[in-house]
């Protein structure tokens, strides 16, 4: 698997604040926000490398505990 590439990004303040916001709504880290946002871009003009992988959806990973044998991952209610 390919190193993911790092980037310096200055941004205006409150720039970041709105890209924050906007991550926090979706449960996306401001890093994976702008990936998307870049990604969608891209898309939008045509220019979408056919190599890149695809990216995973919004929200917290699955822990490995947590597989599809019929749970939605929440806890049982204490009796």
């Amino acid at each position: 698997m390919a190193e993911r590439k790092k980037l310096l990004l200055r941004l205006d303040p409150a720039v970041h604040d709105a890209v924050a916001r906007w991550a926090s709504d979706d449960l996306r880290s401001v890093n994976a926000q702008i990936e998307f946002l870049l990604r969608r871009a891209l898309d939008d003009a045509g220019r979408s490398p056919r190599e890149a992988r695809p990216m995973r959806g919004p929200g917290r990973p699955r822990r490995p505990d947590e597989g599809d044998e019929g749970g939605d991952g929440a806890a049982e209610p204490e009796r």
